[in-house]
Order: C-alpha cells, then structure tokens, then sequence
C-alpha cells in the first residue's frame, strides 16, 4: 500500500505520442498515431510507456498525484496492462463513434471483451480516502492506493474511462478523419471537426487538391 502524494520532478523525457489536452483515457488512445512515415505505437516498449506516464504526470499532480521524478521502467506485465487497457478504450470509442477504421473489431465478442479489460484495469489497483490530522494543519484528506505507480495510474484512466463512455462526454467523442490520422478527440467546440489544428490544415489542403484535380480532370473531358 502507497501515499499518493506531490512531490517535484525533473522535466520529463518528451512522449513521441501526442498529447493534446483530451481527457485521459483518450490520450492513453492516441498512444497509437500516424503521420507520412506510417503508424506508430508508443507503448512498444517499457522505455515508451515510462515516458508517457511522465508526459502526463501534470495531469495527475495537481491533484496530490504521484512524483513521477525517480520512475524506473514499468515492468513487462504492466506495459501488457496498459496496452489491453488502450485496445480496449479504443474498440469502445470506435463502437461510439462509428469508426469504420476498427470495424473488425467492434463485434460483440470483441466488445464483451473490451469492457472486461477495462473493468478489469478499474480494479487492478484501488484507491481510497485517508483521513490525517495535525495539530497545525487541521484535517487533510490523502488518497492512498495499492500497487506500483503505473498500477495505480492504469486504474485511474480506466475509471475515468467509465466516466467517459457513460458520462455526458460520450456524446461528444470524435474519430478524427484528417489525412492518415487515427486519433480520437472529444470534441469542446460544436465546429470542432478535428484533433488539432495541423490535421485540420492537412485536411484543407487535402480538399483543394482534390477540387483543383476534379475540376482539371472535368476541363479534359
């Protein structure tokens, strides 16, 4: 059993996976990407997930979250957690939102599935409230957890994943479509079409090549 507690960090090795400012179970999600060179994994190796859990370490600080400024390497079996915890949040968000892109595996076999992992990560390393009290600070309320650091950050972006699909955010869950991406947004604009800005820019430049060649083609006819 661990205190979660803030504590000081170095800056953190940069993630190569976007971080974008989405909730985070969508971030764990994006953890798979695309760009010209082809599709990209972050969580292939420990080394990757270690640097994510440190681009994310901001999200959970502020809030009595973990240090994140001595963590070793997470372990084989929490990489493996990780990723069945992301291939499970992104078969549920494709199922959400009609994303063709994972159309094989949105069935329900794969979707019975998909909810099994992500209860199973919710309960991998439960957390709870804890009381202390000083006679100079008064009472203060600490959340103590289970488990390693990473076992502890899995379980809190599986049940923010809960909240997601069955919140009010769910409605809102967006698969961008832009040139060659694959990520997922929730959208915070109702114009908002896609993850970021720079997919929004490929995708208009992408549109009037596209006019420009039909309207070219319709010329030669």
């Amino acid at each position: 059993m661990e205190s979660i507690r803030s504590g000081t960090s170095a800056s953190p090795p940069s993630t190569a996976a976007p971080l974008l400012g989405e909730p985070l179970p969508v971030e764990l999600m994006n953890t798979i990407w695309a760009d010209r060179d082809g599709v990209h994994d972050e969580l292939t190796h420990p080394e990757g997930l270690a640097a994510w859990l440190r681009g994310v370490q901001p999200r959970l600080a502020p809030a009595g979250g973990p240090s994140f400024a001595q963590l070793p390497d997470p372990s084989a079996d929490e990489l493996r957690r990780f990723r069945q915890l992301r291939d499970a949040l992104r078969r549920l968000a494709a199922v959400t939102t009609g994303d063709t892109r994972l159309a094989q595996d949105t069935d329900s076999d794969h979707l019975t599935a998909a909810v099994s992992a992500v209860n199973e990560a919710c309960a991998y390393a439960p957390s709870w409230s804890a009381l202390t009290w000083t006679g100079d600070g008064g009472p203060t309320r600490m959340d103590v957890a289970d488990g390693t650091l990473p076992a502890r950050v899995l379980s809190r972006v599986a049940e923010e994943g809960v909240r997601l699909f069955t919140g009010p955010g769910r409605a809102e869950l967006r698969a961008c479509h832009g040139p060659r991406c694959v990520l997922f947004f929730v959208r915070s604009h109702p114009r908002r079409e896609w993850c970021s800005a720079d997919c929004g820019n490929r995708a208009r430049v992408a549109r009037h090549y596209r006019r420009r060649r039909d309207a070219g083609e319709a010329a030669k006819a």
